[in-house]
């Protein structure tokens, strides 16, 4: 589409996409203000899932790098990348390939990587090979390398609860008071129901007592398919600690995260301590085709700036609790009372800015 404008007594042709001049009412020419800026592009945004597949997706943060680890069940993977953005053209290295047989070669599910003490660890669930998934307890290896990509990974054992050597799966780290605990999911010796339990650690690959639990299934959202409550995860924010949880059977769409808030002073083994959130705090959204979300770590962006989210969903209904999750990320605000506001999973393929930094 084209006009003419008046200008000087002659006209002019100027097309009017490119928006460059226009008419006043005494036919001369002036400048139309700045155009708005152009949607982000393909050069500053990603897309939702970042891998075709990667369930249980964790990541660590150190020396401005990313180590990404996801549930393989055969071997335990490495991805180390300085922008998370780019996580799906970056190449994994196996840290870990369990023995043949015995009661860590199979199943290995769940693993998390963390600094301690001047060496690494990496924290996984495992058990016998094969389809007998009632055996799985949870592990711990040690790497004495400044990067967990390299070096010699050592088995340091079975990291258990003294006179509780019960089903134990999705180990996670929490610091407070000076003090080092282990959170995970299991049994109580007595039902399959899955709860959440505490202990605290003298070193990084021992339990010492007291076995304590701090959650269980109790709302009709932690109840789909069965009980269940598993990986969870911790956040820091002000005064505040947040223990979130994942809900339900992972193999059911209503998969979804529970929290428990406790102040950052308290003493993280009485129960008394935490409060339990009523509603879940991150849940399905089938227009976004995100369904069975859960199983999510946290991390910040690269300037420190953006608090971000790590989560695997499935893009279709009923998909069940195999291969098909696939891990995501977005970014996460705070609400006026210092609690995370996780929003709703965004649209799969949907063009998302990379966190701030990248």
């Amino acid at each position: 589409m084209s006009y003419y404008c008046k200008l000087n007594g002659k006209y002019l042709l100027a097309v009017a996409l490119l928006g460059l001049l226009s008419c006043q009412d005494g036919g001369e020419p002036s400048v139309t203000p700045t155009p708005p800026a152009p949607p982000p592009t393909a050069g500053t945004t990603f897309t939702n899932p970042l891998l075709a597949s990667g369930p249980d997706p964790w990541v660590y943060q150190k020396d401005g790098f990313y180590y990404y680890m996801h549930t393989t069940n055969t071997n335990l993977r490495i991805w180390k990348t300085a922008r998370m953005s780019d996580l799906g053209s970056t190449s994994s290295v196996v840290a870990w390939t369990p023995p043949i047989a015995g009661n860590a070669s199979g199943n290995l599910w769940a693993p998390e990587l963390y600094f301690l003490d001047g060496k690494w660890y990496i924290y996984y669930s495992a058990g016998p090979a094969g389809s007998d998934l009632g055996r799985q307890r949870t592990w711990v290896l040690e790497n004495s390398s400044a990067d967990p990509t390299t070096g010699v990974w050592v088995d340091k054992g079975q990291l258990v609860s003294p006179g509780a050597d019960f089903w134990a799966i999705d180990g996670t780290v929490l610091e407070q008071n000076n003090k080092r605990y282990f959170i995970w999911s299991g049994h109580n010796g007595l039902d399959a129901v899955q709860r959440l339990y505490i202990s605290q650690m003298s070193n990084p690959w021992t339990l010492t007592g007291p076995r304590v639990e701090l959650s269980h299934p109790e709302y009709t959202w932690e109840v789909s398919g069965f009980g269940v409550n598993e990986g969870p995860e911790i956040l820091k924010h002000g005064t505040k600690t947040f223990l979130v949880y994942s809900a339900s059977f992972c193999g059911t769409d209503q998969y979804a995260l529970g929290m428990l808030t406790a102040s950052s002073t308290a003493d993280p083994l009485l129960p008394a301590s935490w409060a339990k959130s009523a509603q879940p705090v991150f849940s399905q959204s089938p227009a976004n085709r995100a369904y069975a979300t859960g199983h999510n770590s946290f991390f910040t962006s690269k300037d420190g700036q953006e608090n971000w989210i790590l989560y695997h969903a499935n893009s279709n209904p009923n998909e069940g609790c195999v291969e098909k999750r696939n891990p995501r990320m977005q970014k996460f605000t705070w609400n006026a009372d210092g609690t995370p506001n996780f929003g709703v999973p965004a649209a799969i393929n949907a063009r998302l800015t990379k966190p701030s930094g990248e």
